[in-house]
């Protein structure tokens, strides 16, 4: 697989002063009006950009790792190997997301990161995370409860695919990723383009590409959902959302608890 499309270019922070809205920041603000100085942080964390075309394994299982990244456009995912030699698909990355967390722990890295479309990271150092969290507390604090938060959603996708049927499954999964591209893209996130293929729907939700096939047209037919190519519109979304019992899990993250900034 070919590696970046261009080399890394550091940025001097003192450019980063005016600069337009980072994917990050936007993602955060959504959540609680950062300060100048946190603003400014998130900029400094955006210093190394590396762009990678679709299909590229960014970090692979089981080696070392001690760098986190910032998407600033496209789509990755998360899987890790199976004894049979299938996948699971873990999670989807999109703008503004932090990947790779799960490398914090260890050092190595606990899932393979793929970009699913072509994509631009910001390579950030794990010790640049650290320093956030030691000079910034109230952004630490936000970082935290959305990443808790995102867990919770995962969570909750894994046991739609170990206890319920393909409609649920393939639901959860179109809602789940309709509030994360929410986040950023604000109401526009009902309707998106969804850059993966049917076996990637499979690996995330325990089911064959066929089986994915069939369940997205059983959505059509309900009324929930439309498609014209790779563009998903939720039309239906509270009726989706009761079918399925869906919980909403990151468009509200509770920020009462944090210190002043």
């Amino acid at each position: 697989m070919k590696g970046p499309m261009n080399t890394i270019h550091p940025l001097d922070p003192a450019t980063q002063v005016g600069s337009p809205e980072s994917a990050l920041e936007r993602k955060l603000s959504y959540h609680l009006p950062l300060t100048f100085s946190e603003k400014d942080a998130l900029r400094w964390l955006e210093r190394r950009e590396r762009s990678y075309p679709a299909g590229t394994v960014i970090v692979e299982e089981g080696d070392p790792s001690d760098n986190l990244y910032i998407i600033a456009s496209g789509w990755l995912h998360g899987s890790t190997r199976l004894e049979d030699g299938g996948r699971q698909i873990l999670r989807f990355y999109f703008l503004g997301d932090i990947t790779a967390t799960f490398s914090l722990a260890w050092g190595y890295c606990a899932a393979t990161l793929t970009a699913v479309s072509d994509c631009t990271l910001f390579e950030v150092p794990r010790h640049a995370l650290g320093r956030i969290f030691r000079d910034y507390p109230r952004l630490s604090a936000l970082l935290y409860a959305v990443g808790s938060a995102e867990q919770v959603a995962l969570s909750d996708r894994l046991t739609s695919v170990g206890r319920t049927d393909a409609i649920k499954r393939v639901g959860t999964l179109l809602l789940q990723i309709r509030t994360q591209l929410q986040v950023v893209d604000g109401p526009a996130g009902s309707v998106f383009e969804l850059p993966l293929t049917l076996q990637d729907l499979g690996d995330a939700t325990g089911l064959t590409k066929t089986h994915v096939g069939r369940t997205l047209r059983a959505l059509e037919r309900d009324g929930l959902i439309e498609r014209d190519g790779k563009i998903i519109r939720i039309v239906a979304i509270d009726a989706l959302t009761e079918r399925v019992r869906f919980k909403d899990r990151v468009t509200h993250v509770a920020t009462d608890w944090f210190a002043e900034g």
